[in-house]
């Protein structure tokens, strides 16, 4: 006899997956915004800073990329308290590991943003007595935020989907959710079919409300 598809018993416990797509969502929008004050931060002062400092910079970001998210996941969760007299709890370890992961990839996105503002800009400002801060935040700055933001856009998105990689230290995201169902009712199909559904759905209504602001952006130049 084969399967049978019955999708009541996923129905009965959807609370599970709506809050865990929540939960996730509030990661990502956690995550992204203390990435942004890294990758942020960091690429200033790669760009503006010695070589000793950029050393130290792209020593980070080249850890980050090349090491697994999971691996660093359980280093944050497990590895850290052990060798640091530190608790948390398994939510505010994944915010910090999933900030730290996005701040390296946006350390690369807003270094080339920087570089990328066009050179006449900075003399117009600088031959109008701007100081280095002033044509940092009044010309640098907004003029790196919009070649930037599909990049930034597209790391938001990946974002929500890596938080998937928290369940595996028990936080009740979506994946978790699942999870759960799936061990309770044993509908595998059924569980990650809905799960399925619900990040393709999400996915593209991130999407669809992102690329609103970078069009937004791109009229008001």
């Amino acid at each position: 006899m084969g399967y049978a598809l019955n999708f009541n018993l996923i129905w009965r416990h959807f609370d599970k997956l709506w809050g865990g797509l929540l939960l996730s969502l509030e990661l990502a929008v956690i995550s992204i915004a203390i990435g942004i004050v890294i990758g942020l931060v960091l690429a200033v002062w790669y760009v503006s800073a010695g070589r000793v400092v950029r050393t130290i910079i792209a020593a980070y970001v080249e850890f980050i990329r090349n090491v697994p998210l999971i691996l660093l996941v359980y280093l944050v969760f497990y590895g850290l308290p052990t060798v640091v007299d530190i608790a948390y709890s398994a939510p505010t370890s994944f915010v910090v590991t999933l900030s730290l992961y996005s701040g390296a990839y946006l350390v690369e996105v807003f270094r080339s943003g920087l570089e990328a503002v066009p050179r006449g800009q900075l003399d117009a400002g600088k031959a109008i007595g701007l100081t280095p801060w002033q044509r940092l935040l009044n010309v640098r700055l907004p003029t790196m935020l919009r070649i930037t933001l599909p990049a930034l856009s597209n790391t938001f998105i990946s974002l929500f989907k890596d938080t998937s990689v928290a369940s595996v230290i028990s936080v009740p995201e979506l994946t978790y959710g699942a999870q759960w169902i799936n061990f309770n009712t044993f509908r595998i199909v059924e569980v990650y079919l809905v799960v399925t559904a619900m990040y393709l759905l999400t996915g593209y209504m991130l999407l669809f409300a992102l690329r609103l602001v970078e069009r937004r952006f791109r009229a008001a130049r």
